[in-house]
């Protein structure tokens, strides 16, 4: 079945394209939900931070995972401890380097959890 996304593929290239397609997709349909887009792919030597978005006050950090299936506990599972602490120390740095104070900027960590062609938004997942 034809889906219009790339194929499993695991090189790196691939895998990086097919990233970049859920990655929209998760940044289209939160969109749809009214979060306004701030950045993409925000690096720092800590990690990466798939999208930040707005919404309202709030920044909203998102991570977009992608599973073929869920019969290994689906993209939600795959978003570890130590994948969250990572995310919470590259958050901080965004903030900092933004010269926000995160003790006055209301934050919050989401997560876009794609299995399959099924996609569900968890907002506040940790």
């Amino acid at each position: 079945m034809a889906t219009g996304f790339p194929s499993d593929n695991k090189s790196g290239n691939n895998k990086r394209a097919h990233g970049a397609v859920y990655e929209r997709r998760a940044e289209d349909y939160l969109r749809s939900r009214g979060l306004q887009p701030v950045a993409r792919n925000y690096q720092c030597k800590l990690g990466e931070i798939d999208l930040i978005m707005r919404q309202g006050q709030t920044l909203v950090f998102v991570e977009v995972r992608y599973r073929h299936s869920r019969r290994f506990g689906g993209a939600a599972v795959s978003v570890t401890a130590a994948k969250q602490q990572r995310l919470r120390r590259t958050a901080l740095s965004y903030l900092h380097m933004k010269g926000l104070n995160e003790a006055h900027q209301p934050c919050r960590f989401d997560l876009v959890a794609c299995d399959g062609d099924q996609l569900n938004w968890i907002q506040n997942a940790f």
